[in-house]
Formats: C-alpha cells, sequence, structure tokens
C-alpha cells in the first residue's frame, strides 16, 4: 500500500489489490464515510428495460450471502451501519457510514452486498412494487411529469432519453436474470472510484477496501455511448395537468465540466439564476413581479451531455409571463454580460461558501466523489477558489454571449397554463 498527501489532507491510497482511494483521515469524530460508484448507470438500461439498473441498486442491500433481507438489515441496524445505493444516468453509486469502531463488520456486510447479494424473488417482487407505486405517484406529480418530458424530448434517440426510474411496463417484465446480468455488466474493478473520511488509517482502510471489492471481474461489459446534443430547440411541450399551478422549465445547450469555460459560466449562472435572493431572475420574477415563489438556473452536466436548465412554478395564467421575464433576462445576459459589481459580488460568495461543503465528513466525501466522477485532479479543491477569482468580466461576457446569444429554449410546462402556444 502507498499513499501520498497534498495540502488539503487528502491522500491517494493504493491498496495491494490496485485500488487507488481518496482519503482524508480525520479522528474530530469516531466516524467513517465511505462513498464509492461505478461509472455506467442507468443510460446502460436496455431499451426495453428502463429501470433496470436502479431495480438493481435498490435489490443490493436486500440479503446477501447467508443473511436474508431482513437478517442483512438487521445486521445493519445492531451496529448502527448506514449502507445504500443509488443511481444515475452515468453512475451506480453506493454509501457506507459507520462508527469507527465496527468499521470490521460494516465492510464485511458491504463485501457481501457487491459480491453475494441475493436477488430473491421475494424481494425483487417488494422493491419492484414500491418502484411502480413511485411512478404511478409520478404520473400526477408536475415536477417529474416536466423532467421526464425534458429528457425525453432533449435527449430523443439517447440512452438519456430513458427516465432513470423506469416505466412501469418495462418494469414489469424485468426477470432475476436481468438483474444479476445488470449488477455484473456495471461492476468493474476498472470502472469504480473510491473516497473515504474520517476515523480510519490508511492501512485499515486499504485492507477493508480489498476485501469489499477485490472479488470484482477486472472490467465491466459495458455498452458504448457517444455524445449527444440537445434536440427540441425552440418546441414548447404543454402536458396537460388540471392543477391551478404549473411547473415550467426551459433548456438550452450548457458546457461540460472540464471545459476552459466551465467556471466563467458558473459565476455567470450564479448571477443570472442560481444565485437564489441575488439573482437577476429571482429579482425580476419574485421581487418585482411577484410572479412565483422561487425561480433558479443551474448548469448540469454529464458524461455525455451537458445542459443549461432554468425553471419555477406558478399559478397558471402568469406562466406566459414569467417566461418571458426569464428569456429577457437571458437575453440581457447574452447581450450585455455581468456588471463590474455583480461579477465581484458573485466571486466573494462563490469562494467564501465552498468551505461550506466540508463541515462533516459525509459532506467532504460526497464532494470529493463528484469531483473524482467528473475528472478532476486529486488537489483540484486546492485551485477550485483561485479559478473562480481568475473569472474576468471579459471572460464572463463572453461566455454568457456564447451560452445564450443564439439559443432557442425547449420549453416544457406541465399544468393548465396560459398564453403559451
Amino acid at each position: 500500500m502507498t499513499h501520498t498527501k497534498n495540502r488539503t489532507r487528502v491522500s491517494a491510497v493504493k491498496t495491494d489489490a490496485g485500488f487507488e482511494i481518496w482519503h482524508v483521515e480525520d479522528y474530530t469524530v469516531p466516524v467513517v464515510s465511505l462513498e464509492f460508484a461505478f461509472q455506467g448507470g442507468a443510460a446502460q438500461d436496455p431499451g426495453d428495460r428502463a429501470g433496470l439498473a436502479s431495480l438493481m441498486a435498490s435489490l443490493l442491500d436486500e440479503g446477501a450471502g447467508n443473511l436474508t433481507s431482513d437478517a442483512f438489515q438487521e445486521a445493519l441496524e445492531e451496529k448502527a451501519i448506514e449502507l445504500s445505493f443509488d443511481v444515475s444516468r452515468d453512475r451506480l453509486s453506493g454509501s457506507l457510514r459507520t462508527l469507527s469502531e465496527h468499521a470490521d463488520s460494516a465492510f464485511e456486510l458491504l463485501a457481501l452486498a457487491i459480491r453475494e447479494p441475493r436477488f430473491d424473488a421475494d424481494a425483487i417482487d417488494r422493491v419492484r412494487a414500491q418502484m411502480i407505486s413511485g411512478l404511478k405517484r409520478d404520473e400526477t406529480d408536475p415536477g417529474a411529469l416536466t423532467r421526464n418530458a425534458l429528457y425525453r424530448i432533449a435527449f430523443a434517440g439517447h440512452p438519456y432519453s430513458q427516465p432513470v426510474d423506469g416505466r412501469i411496463a418495462d418494469l414489469q417484465n424485468i426477470r432475476r436474470d436481468d438483474v444479476a446480468a445488470m449488477k455484473k455488466r456495471l461492476m468493474g474493478r476498472s470502472n469504480l472510484i473510491l473516497v473515504a473520511v474520517g476515523a480510519i488509517s490508511a492501512d485499515a482502510l486499504a485492507k477493508g477496501i480489498d476485501h469489499a471489492f477485490s472479488g470484482l471481474q477486472a472490467q465491466p461489459d459495458l455498452v458504448s455511448l457517444v455524445p449527444t446534443g440537445m434536440d427540441g430547440a425552440g418546441h414548447v411541450e404543454i402536458i396537460d395537468l388540471d392543477i391551478p399551478q404549473s411547473t415550467l422549465y426551459l433548456a438550452m445547450p450548457g458546457l461540460g465540466r472540464k471545459h476552459p469555460d466551465f467556471m466563467a459560466a458558473h459565476v455567470v449562472n450564479h448571477i443570472l439564476g442560481g444565485g437564489s435572493f441575488t439573482s437577476r431572475m429571482w429579482q425580476e420574477v419574485r421581487e418585482k413581479r411577484g410572479l412565483a415563489y422561487s425561480v433558479w438556473s443551474t448548469l448540469r452536466w454529464s458524461a455525455f451531455a451537458d445542459l443549461f436548465m432554468a425553471g419555477t412554478a406558478t399559478s397558471n395564467e402568469r406562466v406566459a409571463e414569467s417566461l418571458a421575464v426569464m428569456r429577457e433576462e437571458i437575453a440581457k445576459m447574452a447581450e450585455s454580460g455581468p456588471t463590474d459589481e455583480e461579477l465581484e459580488k458573485a466571486k466573494a460568495y462563490l469562494t467564501g461558501s465552498y468551505a461550506l461543503q466540508f463541515d462533516t465528513s459525509r459532506k467532504i466525501a460526497d464532494h470529493l466523489l463528484m469531483l473524482r466522477a467528473d475528472g478532476m485532479p486529486i488537489d483540484y479543491i486546492d485551485r477550485r477558489n483561485d479559478e473562480i477569482l481568475a473569472v474576468t468580466a471579459e471572460k464572463a461576457r463572453a461566455v454568457a454571449a456564447r451560452l445564450f446569444g443564439s439559443a432557442r429554449p425547449l420549453v416544457i410546462a406541465t399544468g393548465r397554463p396560459q398564453g403559451l402556444a
């Protein structure tokens, strides 16, 4: 085992089996937080099995080895061990949190879940029923309907168009063999990233990681995906739902996390709609006109596609005006960029608030995992604020013009909005 450190005490620990772990050793509280992810998630679902990766992930802690689902959960609860799995479009993720005195037991249960999940028929039926129940609730959830429609239209023909949680008909057709095959396809040593924070030594951590993951196959069996742009520019989609308030989303092409202009775009977005109470959209939509309770914008980046998104929820009769104001603010930003005062305030906030992401071991681990998944270097935490401060007015204006200058948004509204064609 080897390890090296940087200024923020993040060590690169190399285990005997060849895994590299980003590790922050900290004994302030006797807790260990492990976050890990296999690159490749719901976008790997077969076209007629949407939701397969999500179903499989939900079953990993539903019994393993000789422990039934109830016995496995009791073993976790007995020592206050938290273990969970989740799926996004790009990743199958896992989270382990334990008191340091129970770390050996926690790694043993993790190893069972990774190596020997049972996928018992009763667990599959129960978890499937829970997922289907959630999808039925989503049929009347304006946020879920709007989000799913946006991805379906924006990424038509690409795996990103499929809902992460699946479709009811697809889930009903999934069998145990499908689940077991998906687990094997997604989990390999080469596509695994690991971070750990807390009261555990590098040696103990390396030993636990090797025990849990070294039995995996070397390579996953992933379908090759290709980058995709955004379809539907200029399209307006209205999803009819008999409710008094509409949910409104708009989307345009964004910038990838490793794009050289990303940080300038991040600052511009903060000023436009990402900065909550201080953003232009907030001031114009809520404070000056009282059109909505909240309004937001964000940059969403993925392994194969990038979006700029904005949204609000407002009464049906005020949707058209809200959209017009949001589009007007986007156009103003494209034309002239942020003011010098806005730029300096945004940079001060974004650099000053960064430390708030590191006040618990879990937050630190979550953030480090995101950085690893995005391909950032291990010392990125040391560099990040310098990148913010390096954003000049000229860079901000240029990226605002590039992002918003000629874009025609894809607009999705769920409800009974008045005045939208």
